[in-house]
C-alpha cells in the first residue's frame, strides 16, 4: 500500500482489494471444478461455456502476473509459503484425504468403464501413485507447532506503537500498544532542521505527505529531507487526520467516537516525547535511523531523557562503536546476517526459518522477528520459540493463551494413520461397490441382446 502511495500519491488499500479478488476467483475455479466432477460422475458431456473460458483464462493470466511480480518486487516472500505450509500441512494431508475419498468414487467409474485393459492400468496406477503420495506425505511434514514441550508465548513488540487501533508513530498508537503489554516501542527516528530527533517512518522526498496535512499547511513548499523542517514547523503538522480519513487497516470500527476524535487530534511526536512514555511505564525502546548522521544528538536526547539505559535496544549498525563507548549501558540488537557473536538478534519473520529459530535460541540468544500480523504465523513462530515479534496486530495475540494448534507428534500420527487406514477402507468398499453395479448392469445388457428363442 505505501509503495502504490509512493507512486499515485493517493491512499488505497490494495492489499485488502487484491485479497478480495483472490479469493472470489479462486472461490469460482474450485466451483468449476466441482460442476466439472459431477458432469462426469454423471456422464454428462463437458460443454464450458465460453464465457467461463474467458474467465477462467483471464485468472491464469493474473496468476502468473502475480508470481512474476512477486519474484521480481518481493522475491523474499517465496519463504512465507514454507512457513504456510508448516502451519497448514496437517490439515492439507487430512484435507487431501477426504477429497481423494470422494474423487475415488469417480475414478473407479472410470476405471470400470474403460473399454481396453491398458486404460484401466493406466488410470489405477495413477490414481494409487497419488493416493500413495497424499497416505504417506506426514513423513515429509516438519513442523515446530508438533512438539512435546511448547515453548514460553512471545513477547510483544508494538511496530509504530499499535498502527491499527492509532494512527502510526504517534503518541495515542504507543500508548494503546502499552494496553497491549508490549515490552518495547518500535519506530523511527530523523532529525529536524534545528537537531531536535522526532518520529517518522517515511523518508526522503514528500516524506510528510503520506502521515500529515503538510500539503495544507505549506502547500507551495518542496521538500526531500527531514532538515528542511524546523521543529516548530512539524508541530503545526496534523498526524492523525489521515488515519480516520483513510482507514488504512479497515479497522475503525474497533474505534470508540473519543478515540477517533483523539486520533484526529494526533501530532509528531519528538523521541524526547516517546522517552517520556516509556521511562514512566518501563518499557524498552527499539528504532531505525533513517539518516547515518543522526546519532549524535539521538544519543544525546536519550541521555538527557533520563531512562535506563538498558530499555533502550541499539538497533542502528553504522555507528555502534560510537554508542558502545558513549552509552555503554545500551542493549545492543544486531540484524541477523551480521556475522558476529551476539545475544540479542533483530530479523525478518522469513529470513531464519523455524528450526534456525529454535537453535538459536536455544543457546539463549534472544530473537525478535518483524513484522507478525496473523494468527497463524504468530502461533507458528511461538511453537518455534522466538522470544519476541514485532506487530501491528497486538490487540490480536495480547490474549492469547496458547498457539492456535499445537499436537504432540504421537498423537498426530496416530490421527494421520487412523485417517488413511478410514480413507482406504472406505475406497476399497466403493471399488467393489462399483463393480458390482458394473457386472449388473452387463447382465442386463447381456439378457437384452440375447434373441428369444423360437417355439
Amino acid at each position: 500500500n505505501r509503495k502504490a502511495f509512493s507512486i499515485f500519491s493517493v491512499w488505497v488499500n490494495w492489499y485488502m482489494i487484491i485479497t478480495i479478488l483472490s479469493a472470489v476467483l479462486a472461490t469460482y475455479c474450485f466451483l468449476i471444478l466441482v460442476f466439472a466432477l459431477v458432469h462426469i460422475s454423471v456422464k454428462e458431456p463437458l460443454a464450458l461455456h465460453w464465457l467461463h473460458k474467458v474467465l477462467l483464462f483471464v485468472g491464469l493470466i493474473i496468476v502468473v502476473l502475480g508470481v512474476v511480480a512477486l519474484s521480481l518486487r518481493w522475491d523474499t516472500e517465496w519463504s512465507t509459503i514454507h512457513l504456510s505450509l508448516q502451519a497448514t500441512a496437517p490439515f492439507l494431508h487430512l484435507g487431501a484425504v477426504v477429497a481423494l475419498t470422494i474423487i475415488s468414487w469417480i475414478v473407479f467409474q472410470s476405471f470400470y468403464r474403460a473399454r481396453r485393459t491398458v486404460s484401466q492400468i493406466f488410470i489405477i496406477g495413477i490414481f494409487l501413485a497419488v493416493v500413495l503420495t497424499v497416505f504417506l506425505s506426514p513423513l515429509l511434514i516438519h513442523s515446530p507447532c508438533l512438539t512435546d514441550t511448547l515453548p514460553p508465548k512471545p513477547s510483544l513488540v508494538g511496530h509504530r506503537g499499535a498502527p491499527v487501533l492509532a494512527p502510526e508513530n504517534t503518541i495515542m498508537s504507543f500508548n494503546r500498544s502499552a494496553e497491549c503489554s508490549v515490552i518495547a516501542f518500535e519506530t523511527d527516528v530523523q532529525l529536524s532542521k534545528d537537531n531536535v530527533p522526532f518520529l517518522m517512518h517515511d523518508n526522503g522526498k514528500n516524506f510528510l505527505k503520506r502521515t500529515t496535512n503538510v500539503d495544507l499547511v505549506f502547500p507551495n513548499r518542496t521538500y526531500n529531507t527531514s532538515s528542511d523542517f524546523t521543529w516548530d514547523e512539524l508541530q503545526m503538522l496534523n498526524a492523525g487526520e489521515w488515519f480516520v480519513k483513510t482507514n488504512p487497516f479497515w479497522s475503525l470500527s474497533l474505534l470508540s467516537e473519543r478515540d477517533k476524535a483523539l486520533a484526529r487530534e494526533q501530532k509528531v511526536p519528538s523521541l524526547e516525547q516517546l522517552l517520556a512514555v516509556a521511562k514512566e511505564r518501563n518499557i524498552s525502546v527499539i528504532f531505525d535511523l533513517k539518516n547515518n548522521d543522526d546519532c549524535n544528538h539521538t544519543v544525546m536526547t536519550i541521555q538527557k531523557s533520563g531512562i535506563s539505559k538498558n530499555l533502550i535496544w541499539w538497533l542502528p549498525s553504522n555507528c555502534r562503536k560510537y554508542v558502545e563507548k558513549e552509552a555503554p549501558g545500551f542493549r545492543q540488537v544486531y540484524k541477523y546476517n551480521e556475522g558476529l557473536d551476539v545475544q540479542f538478534v533483530n530479523a525478518n519473520y522469513n529470513a531464519l526459518g523455524t528450526e534456525k529459530i529454535r537453535n538459536i535460541t536455544g543457546n539463549n540468544v534472544t530473537v525478535n522477528l518483524w513484522v507478525v500480523n496473523q494468527r497463524w504465523l504468530f502461533s507458528l513462530l511461538w511453537c518455534a520459540g522466538a522470544s519476541s515479534v514485532t506487530t501491528n496486530t497486538c490487540h490480536l495475540f495480547k490474549d492469547m493463551s496458547q498457539p492456535d494448534w499445537h499436537l504432540v507428534p504421537s498423537v498426530y500420527r496416530i490421527i494421520w494413520i487412523t485417517a488413511d487406514v478410514v480413507s482406504l477402507l472406505v475406497m476399497i468398499t466403493m471399488f467393489f461397490v462399483q463393480g458390482k453395479a458394473r457386472n449388473q448392469i452387463f447382465v442386463l445388457e447381456s439378457e437384452r441382446t440375447v434373441p428369444l428363442l423360437p417355439f
